[in-house]
Parts: C-alpha cells; structure tokens; sequence
C-alpha cells in the first residue's frame, strides 16, 4: 500500500522538494500532468475548479491556466480567480518534466511582483504499480519561498495532490 502522506523539506534555504506516493502506474501519473482533460479534473486546491486549461506540452510550450473558487463556504475566496502560466522546458516521457511556474493574468502577462518557481517533476517506478512524484520547486531567494510558504501553498498542493490521487484512483476503477 503506498504511503500517501506528502513529505516535504527544505534544501538550501530557496529549494522546496515534495514527495509523494500513487498507486498507479508512472506512465498514468505522468500523463495527469500533460493533458488538460486530466489536469481539469484535479488540478488546484479543494473548491476550486480549472474553466481554463490550454496546454502546449512540448519544450517551449505554454501551460496557461485558470483557477476559481467555486465553493461559497471559503468566504472571500468565493469568485476568485487565480491565473497562471507554465513554460515547459524539457519532458522525458515518462521519468520527468521541467517547467518555470509564474503567476499570470487572463492574457498570459506574467505577475512580476510575484514569486516564479522553476520545478521539476520526477515520476520514479517503485514497482507493483507504484509511483513516487517528487517535485523540487526553486526560488529565486528564501525570501521568494516563504512568501509562496505564507500564501497557503503547502495546504494548496496538499489538497491537489490528493485530488489527483483521487483522480488516479478514479481511472483505475
């Protein structure tokens, strides 16, 4: 049985690694990531869905996206909107993809006053239909990291990687 706890630490001061286990097999985790009719259905936070999803996976590529809070019960957030844009960098099906996350407006513009992150996924066989996900996320600075700390993103990506263990578990059944 995979241990799906997140573990997650903090190298360099500026370096945030997260790791996961899926029961499912690395070619299935892998594919959550590059196609938008998978990345729909989990990516983001609890209550808030993709109406946006337009990927170009290829080195050079553009992941433009949007996340809205569809949930009335998380108050403030309800209606809101929150866009970002990746630019793939390298993919090695099905082993890794590496990718600068930005924050973005409705165009693509990229936010400058907020944290960039460049991350790199690595989808690792554990065997028996078993994949670890590790996602190592660099910062420009400590500074830029605590900032996304403070923000709620360890709860965010919490809530969506059990999404996708939901998602995976959804396909496998």
């Amino acid at each position: 049985m995979a241990n799906n706890t997140m573990v997650s630490r903090v190298e360099n001061d500026r370096v945030l690694v997260l790791e996961r286990t899926f029961e499912a097999p690395r070619e299935l985790v892998y594919s959550m990531f590059k196609e938008a009719e998978h990345l729909k259905h989990w990516w983001g936070p609890r209550g808030w869905e993709i109406p946006v999803c337009n990927v170009d996976f290829r080195p050079g590529g553009v992941w433009h996206y949007c996340m809205k809070c569809a949930d009335p019960n998380q108050g403030d957030f309800y209606g809101m909107e929150s866009w970002g844009k990746a630019i793939y960098k390298e993919m090695v099906e099905p082993d890794k993809i590496v990718y600068v996350d930005f924050f973005s407006d409705a165009e693509g513009n990229v936010n400058d006053a907020m944290p960039s992150t460049e991350v790199t996924l690595e989808f690792i066989d554990l065997g028996n239909g078993t994949t670890k996900l590790v996602n190592r996320g660099v910062y420009a600075s400590a500074e830029s990291l605590k900032a996304v700390i403070d923000m709620g993103m360890m709860q965010g990506i919490t809530e969506t990687w059990d999404r996708l263990e939901e998602r995976l578990n959804a396909l496998k059944a």
